[in-house]
């Protein structure tokens, strides 16, 4: 499958962001986290994403007569590589668009659902800005984003750390 295709889906976005940080969760678990969707189609999207290889079976066990998976993201195959970043038409481009966003409203619903979700205290963030910027001031300003959000990303998950959800949206706006 197309990975553009593959990973352009709210549920399977869901997925991968859930298993980010190392993470090992059972099909149940998962459908604890991506708890609007039913089980048959979470099946589904973790079949499509294990056989693409985004996912692999970190163990399986015996429970009750039925094999108990346990999924891990892999994460050097659970994102675009520049060559295929440069290939999208305005299409795949909004497919993906909307996929992301998606994603992004489900997440932030699930969070709200929980009964211990507190915007305020846990510093719940989504403002938006309009800049004005040289094609030299944009990419300074990519650059020192890249430059912030990289070394988090190495970060692994104990017991002191809350996994967040940090989504840079970057496009020009339409010019009256």
């Amino acid at each position: 499958m197309d990975p553009l295709k593959l990973l352009a889906h709210p549920v399977r976005l869901r997925v991968i962001h859930a298993l980010r940080g190392g993470r090992v969760l059972t099909a149940g678990r998962l459908n604890e986290r991506v708890g609007d969707v039913s089980r048959a189609t979470l099946y589904r999207h973790l079949d499509l994403l294990t056989e693409a290889g985004v996912l692999e079976i970190a163990e399986e066990r015996r429970v009750r007569g039925a094999v108990e998976r346990h999924y891990r993201l892999r994460g050097e195959r659970a994102g675009i590589d520049s060559a295929q970043v440069a290939e999208p038409t305005k299409d795949d481009h909004r497919v993906g668009f909307a996929a992301a966003t998606a994603a992004l409203q489900a997440e932030f619903a699930a969070y709200l659902e929980h009964q211990d979700s507190d915007p305020t205290a846990d510093l719940v963030g989504y403002r938006q800005h309009a800049v004005w910027l040289s094609r030299e001031e944009l990419e300074a300003l990519i650059s020192a984003l890249r430059a912030a959000i990289l070394p988090a990303l190495e970060n692994e998950a104990t017991e002191q750390r809350s996994q967040y959800l940090l989504s840079p949206i970057l496009f020009p706006i339409e010019q009256a």
